[in-house]
């Protein structure tokens, strides 16, 4: 495989927490032109830090992915039309980007959806290494290797799969569960006739991207109707999420967890409430942690003004619940299966003695 940066080992006294100040888009107002708020990653880190959970130094920097990380999975043609304005502004739904010359979209918009995407890669050797990892940005997951759209123009859900397969011993099965409000058409593509990735989508059936052709790749499709609520979402989620990882036990899951499905989306037509949400990704992280199977974590769409604080409070809860700690990180231990071994052992002797 190619050399890359994105697999050196972070200090071990870090949070498996990724991101960086370069994951905002901001220029001149324009990302005011899209229904979205272009500087949630930054709230969702201020957030925390806040409530004290984090510092600066104790998260891991994204670092952007290369040219030649990116060609793991995308074509080469692909990025070459990424060097046209109107392809980036027609991909992203900002239309005005269009008429800005090219190396300003490249600083101001690829960039910072290019370092989103290094940060899942790197997410995902972190999260084998200690049993979990949020990336704070990324979850493009519309984008394919030939094809980007709906905001999403790097497969980062694609590529940290690949790089786990291609670089890191003893993962050769991948789960992705999508509970992004749209379905994750561009996973699902690349994925199509992949038996190491199992794909459950749970999602709007009646909003972009209404892929059909992409659709024949999930393995467990929980198609949603307009104005979906709390209990019957999160029955859904619960029994869907523990039938797919009693199916099939994966050495890593990778978890799209879309904010879009808060009432009062634009785009995403359901209607969960902020606790609603915090609950869904609590029901994902206790399913992976019971089962001690590594788990990514990406936060994909919605980008409503409150949604910053909601993912916040999300991860401020997995923390209070136990689901995810620091003393697992910073144990230096390679592995969570690893360390269960020594201490079943443990247990083991002390029964003996």
């Amino acid at each position: 495989p190619h050399r890359t940066g994105l697999y050196e080992d972070p200090p071990s006294a870090c949070w498996p927490i990724i991101y960086s100040p370069d994951y905002n888009i901001t220029f001149m107002g324009l990302e005011k032109l899209h229904p979205f708020d272009a500087g949630k990653w930054g709230k969702v880190i201020n957030f925390l830090k806040e409530e004290k959970l984090i510092a600066d130094d104790l998260i891991v920097q994204a670092r952007e992915a290369t040219d030649e990380d990116l060609l793991v999975v995308h074509t080469r043609r692909y990025l070459n039309k990424l060097k046209w304005s109107f392809v980036v502004a027609t991909i992203t739904e900002i239309p005005p980007v269009a008429f800005l010359p090219n190396f300003v979209v490249q600083r101001k918009v690829l960039k910072p959806l290019r370092t989103q995407t290094g940060g899942t890669i790197m997410a995902g050797k972190l999260a084998v290494d200690r049993g979990w990892a949020i990336n704070v940005g990324g979850g493009f997951h519309h984008c394919s290797s030939d094809k980007g759209g709906g905001f999403c123009a790097y497969a980062d859900i694609t590529l940290a799969i690949k790089f786990l397969f291609e670089r890191v011993q003893g993962v050769s099965k991948a789960t992705i569960i999508d509970l992004d409000a749209h379905q994750g058409n561009g996973h699902e593509r690349d994925f199509m006739d992949d038996h190491r990735v199992y794909i459950m989508d749970a999602y709007n059936r009646y909003i972009y991207p209404g892929d059909g052709f992409a659709k024949r790749a999930i393995k467990r499709r929980v198609e949603l109707e307009w104005g979906t609520e709390d209990t019957e979402y999160l029955q859904k989620v619960h029994t869907h999420v523990e039938g797919a990882l009693n199916e099939l036990k994966p050495d890593i899951i990778v978890y799209n967890a879309g904010t879009d499905i808060l009432d009062g989306d634009p785009l995403g037509g359901l209607a969960i409430s902020p606790q609603g949400i915090v609950k869904r990704d609590e029901v994902v992280f206790k399913a992976a942690r019971s089962r001690r199977i590594p788990i990514l974590m990406v936060t994909s769409g919605g980008y409503q003004k409150r949604t910053a604080r909601i993912i916040a409070d999300s991860i401020l809860n997995l923390h209070n619940l136990g689901l995810i700690d620091k003393e697992l990180a910073a144990s230096g231990v390679a592995n969570p299966k690893v360390e269960q071994m020594i201490r079943d052992s443990a247990k083991g002797l002390a029964n003996l003695s």
